[in-house]
Order: structure tokens, then sequence, then C-alpha cells
């Protein structure tokens, strides 16, 4: 058992849209991202995708509707939405929880 500072982690990321992965629950993993800048729109058709504001705001579209995240709070994307993220007031952090299967495919390509 071992604890993480989610800040001092947070602070070892210095380019946007990069992340770390820093643990492990069952069959997923944790990760910790810094997000700047805005998002080309994506979907992901083989999960739901978790997003926890760590620290920022950030605005999340989708053709439904628009919705602000502010710091401590949680947004669950049902696979098949398409969304784009966009951070306008500088730097956002996240934290995601993903299987771990998918964040080797990521890490792969």
């Amino acid at each position: 058992m071992e604890k993480i500072n989610i800040a001092q982690q947070l602070s070892m990321l210095q380019e946007s849209w990069h992340s770390m992965i820093v643990g492990e629950l069952n069959d997923s993993t944790i990760k910790l991202e810094q997000l700047s800048g805005e998002y080309p729109w994506q979907q992901n058709d083989q999960q739901d995708e978790m997003l926890l504001v760590v620290s920022g705001r950030m605005l999340v579209m989708s053709h439904e509707r628009n919705s602000w995240i502010e710091a401590g709070e949680l947004l669950i994307v049902p696979k098949g939405m398409a969304y784009k993220r966009f951070v306008p007031n500088g730097v956002c952090h996240l934290l995601m929880i993903e299987p771990k299967k998918l964040a080797a495919l990521k890490r792969c390509s």
C-alpha cells in the first residue's frame, strides 16, 4: 500500500496533453493528465470516460450540450458520444480511470 501525492505528480507534467499513469486498480489504470488549449473532436466507442477536474476548469462540448466542469467536479461521458474538450483559462489537470487494455493501446499508438 502506497499513498500518491496528486499535486506532486501533477507538478512533474510539463507539457500540455501529456499524461502519466500513477497507479492501478483492479483491471484499470489511474492516470493524471495536463491539458491546455483546444482538443479536436473525439469519440470513444469502447467505454465510458470519467473526467475528474483536479485543478482549473474545462468546457466539454457535445452535440447535445456544453458543460463547464470546475475543479472538484466529475463528468462521465457515455461511450459513443462525440465530444470536444476545451480549456479557455490556461492549464487544467484531470484524473482519469481507464481499462489497462486501453491505456496500453494509447501508449503504443
